[in-house]
């Protein structure tokens, strides 16, 4: 991290720099175009990042985006946005969000929780959540789809239907999108039914026994009706396998879905467009390995004595309690397992076979979206929307590689979770313009239930020496408990289960005023007043098998929010091609309870306060375009999670990941943003996008274990980000067929994974590519494109997550007092290595 004394006042001040020297010297290269102003259309052009090329002109196209609830061209709208399009979706090969985890939009940081990839953890401007793959909690950025909230992590990773764009809205969209998007808003747009027929089809074959089909139809308008479906199938098998037979092996996906989407247009200025969704997404977590053996260089103990299970050191038990000092005499930690290997490169087979089979994420949803042209001056706007999601979870991906050996103990942590949860919103919007007024003025509501319950059985068992292993029965008999539960439903050691309700009201409105004579100034005003009230209970506690009796009773929270965020936001048109803006706004993360908890504890929201200028410039006659963006964001009563995964025998929460989340104190985050594209001839366009961010993260008191203030972290935000592309198209002599050659890469510094661990990850760089003769007549109607694509390209190996969690003694306090020491747990650092290369051909035709 940067220490420097008046850095806000710097990032300010080089930043208002680059923009005012910028304009004068840009306005002599790129005089005004004498064409009248038009509305921006819709383009498979550049884009800001990620761009795909213009094959239409010498000049980079307009690009629209709806990140003020209206069509607006990007180069004019005053906020920080990237910008991903259809082509540059299939340039990278994106099946998924998490495709993009490779950092091709450097200020967007997505991850999986903890290893799974049926929940991703998604970021913007160091605003991460570190978990809220929970029933009471809540993200920091905001993840839409055609407007409507998607409001929980799991079931995000589902294969992405006929995608138009992708908007990344970078810092808080407190006004118009609401609560939950202190970092910004992830904004995906499909393509809507044109009323005229079209069809695409895709299909291809890969590596990893991968295959994956696509069916796009548009019929004809029928009674003012137009009809558009999409299917979808996504395969891959596992990248890392699995020794135990009948076991699926890891990042292994299977995933399926639909799409019906209908427009009505009955009279001139009436739209209404319905839509209903289904995807299942089938799935295993990436592996976690072991990547170091007791790194700090602990004396290692073997096990002896009259029953050969006591850890001793030179004949001596280790361990043995002190209580006068709270640490223990002749300290020595486990054996390593003779099956369980140290491996610093992606294993392709696991040492120890597990018990794995598939998560399932089942999403679907139906909205009907209105628009009605009530006068010049003014339209209607009406969301109405209902979704819901259901996971069934099954991680298993530790293995023997998260937990210390002893002879003929269980290993390998199931960790089950069933979570159910539905919402539905209604959103009504007043969008237009008067003389010298745009607005948008709106009333919003959201409801939410959620239900989960998770167990964590272990599944294998070691034989006296750690030279073998059998797999326990998943059916168990007789009484069930921690030490003997099995994994299959209704023979579960059950470890929590909650319910959470969730209400949100709202009311927004932005007001932009040109003044007359004064058309370059463009002054926005808006505001938001959100009330939220949530509730939940909390019925299993410390692995209770009984759920209405729950040992320490049913515990309960309720937290309720009143607040207005403001926006205040002057834009300056320097010249036609060159727009200046600052900005200032606020945005909030709503409370809610930690259901890993011991209580059910309520924390309260977080807040932002954000300052951003930027400049956003085209140049050299449109084949340059410049984009600059730098701020500064405040966040107060920042929620932390403080966690324990508890491995003591006999503990009554063994196996258990015990988190508390608090409001913990205060963060700094500061960062400047670069996005350029350039076109030097109408065959080639290049592109570069840089991220830098800072930030500073509080200390405090863990809530658990007690002791002294620990520094805490800011997770999946590297220091320094960026990615370029070069699109390169030209015409072959086949009809209407171009050649079309993609190639990005995408790179990130190391960046912390855990709030709680100093322990960084590995920088990275990524490449991707694609080939491609595009567009081949077959006949009048009909065309081909064939093409070849590779996602790590280079086959890079790096590390995304990875912890010493297992490297260092425990230490329990009692206040700020040493109770004990603890050595049981010391194995090593564990870690989660990104995908590795994967390829494949595909064919895709129109018709």
């Amino acid at each position: 991290m940067l220490h420097a004394t008046g850095l806000r006042l710097h990032l300010l001040v080089g930043s208002a720099l680059i923009a005012v020297l910028a304009s004068p010297a840009l306005a002599q290269t790129a005089p005004a175009s004498d064409a009248p102003a038009t509305k921006p259309a819709a383009d498979t052009g550049a884009t800001t990042p990620a761009a795909a090329p213009d094959d239409q002109g010498a000049g980079i196209g307009d690009i629209v985006v709806t990140a003020t609830r209206r069509e607006t061209n990007l180069q004019k709208t005053p906020i920080s946005i990237s910008v991903l399009n259809s082509q540059g979706i299939t340039d990278r090969h994106v099946l998924s969000l998490f495709n993009l985890a490779d950092g091709s939009i450097p200020s967007l940081r997505i991850a999986t929780f903890e290893a799974r990839q049926s929940a991703l953890t998604i970021g913007i401007r160091g605003i991460v959540p570190y978990d809220q793959n929970q029933t009471a909690r809540d993200a920091g950025v905001g993840v839409y789809i055609d407007g409507v909230a998607l409001n929980k992590t799991q079931g995000l990773n589902a294969a992405l239907f006929d995608i138009e764009r992708i908007e990344v809205l970078k810092g808080p969209q407190g006004t118009l999108f609401g609560r939950n998007t202190e970092g910004g808003a992830l904004s995906l747009v499909t393509k809507a039914p044109t009323g005229v027929f079209d069809g695409r089809m895709t299909a291809g074959v890969g590596n990893y026994g991968s295959h994956n089909a696509d069916l796009h139809v548009d019929l004809p308008a029928f009674y003012n009706i137009s009809l558009k479906f999409d299917g979808v199938y996504q395969h891959q098998d596992a990248t890392v396998k699995d020794p135990l037979a009948g076991s699926v092996g890891w990042n292994y996906y299977d995933r399926k879905g639909g799409r019906a989407a209908a427009r009505w247009q009955p009279v001139d200025g009436l739209t209404a467009d319905f839509a209903y969704d289904y995807a299942k997404d089938d799935n295993t977590p990436q592996y976690s390995q072991l990547v170091s053996y007791n790194p700090n260089g602990y004396n290692v103990g073997t096990y002896g004595g009259a029953t050969g299970t006591t850890l001793q050191f030179n004949g001596t038990n280790c361990n043995v309690a002190v209580p006068a000092t709270g640490g223990v005499s002749n300290p020595c930690i486990a054996p390593k397992a003779p099956l369980v290997g140290v491996h610093s490169d992606r294993q392709s087979v696991a040492d120890v076979g597990v018990p794995q089979q598939v998560s399932t994420d089942i999403t679907h949803g139906f909205s009907a979206n209105l628009k009605y042209k009530l006068a010049p001056w003014i339209e209607l706007r009406s969301i109405t929307a209902w979704r819901g999601v259901s996971t069934d979870q099954w991680d298993n991906s530790g293995g023997p590689e998260r937990v210390t050996y002893a002879p003929n103990a269980t290993f390998s942590r199931y960790s089950l979770s069933f979570l159910r949860q539905h919402q539905f919103s209604q959103e009504f919007q007043a969008v237009g313009s008067i003389p010298q007024f745009d607005y948008v003025v709106g009333a919003y509501y959201y409801t939410e239930d959620a239900s989960e319950y998770a167990a964590t059985p272990t599944t294998n068992t070691w034989n006296a020496d750690g030279t073998a292993y059998t797999i326990r029965s998943p059916i168990v008999s007789g009484a069930i408990t921690s030490a003997n539960s099995g994994y299959q439903p209704g023979y579960q050691f059950i470890t929590r289960d909650s319910q959470a309700s969730d209400h949100n009201y709202s009311v927004f409105g932005n007001l932009t005023y040109t003044p007359a004579g004064l058309d370059i100034v463009h002054l926005t005003a808006g505001g938001r007043y959100t009330k939220d009230k949530r509730h939940g209970t909390l019925s299993i506690v410390n692995g209770d098998t009984t759920p209405n009796n729950a040992i320490n009773g049913v515990f309960s929270f309720s937290n309720e929010v009143n607040r207005f965020d403001p926006m205040l936001n002057l834009a300056v048109d320097a010249t036609r091609d060159i727009h200046l803006y600052a900005k200032y706004a606020t945005g909030f993360r709503a409370g809610g309870a930690n259901d890993r908890s011991q209580s059910f504890n309520a924390f309260g929201p977080e807040s932002v306060k954000s300052y951003e200028i930027g400049a956003k410039m085209d140049f050299w006659n449109h084949r340059a375009r410049l984009n600059l963006a730098g701020y500064i964001m405040d966040r107060s009563n920042t929620q932390f999670d403080f966690d324990l995964y508890d491995t003591a025998t006999g503990s009554p929460t063994i196996n258990s990941h015990i988190e508390q989340t608090q409001n913990a104190g205060n963060s700094k985050i500061r960062g400047i943003e670069a996005d350029l594209t350039v076109k030097p001839f109408p065959q080639l366009t290049l592109t570069g996008s840089y991220a830098y961010t800072y930030w500073k993260a509080p200390s405090a008191v863990n809530s658990i274990t007690g002791g002294l203030p620990q520094q805490l972290y800011i997770v999946y935000t590297p220091t320094n980000a960026a990615s370029g592309s070069i699109d390169y198209v030209t015409p072959v002599h086949i009809g209407d067929a171009s050649v079309r050659l993609h190639l990005d890469g995408n790179y990130a510094s190391s960046q912390y994974s855990f709030q709680l661990e100093p322990t960084k990850t590995d920088a990275s760089f990524v490449m991707n590519g694609r080939l491609a003769l595009a567009d081949i007549s077959v006949t009048d109607h009909n065309k081909v494109t064939v093409s070849v694509w590779a996602r790590n390209l280079l086959d890079t190996t790096y590390i995304y997550r990875r912890s010493a969690a297992n490297s260092s003694p425990t230490y329990n306090y009692n206040g700020t007092t040493l109770v004990s020491t603890s050595y049981s747990g010391i194995l090593g650092d564990y870690a989660n290595y990104n995908p590795p290369r994967t390829w494949g051909l595909e064919l895709s035709a129109k018709f």
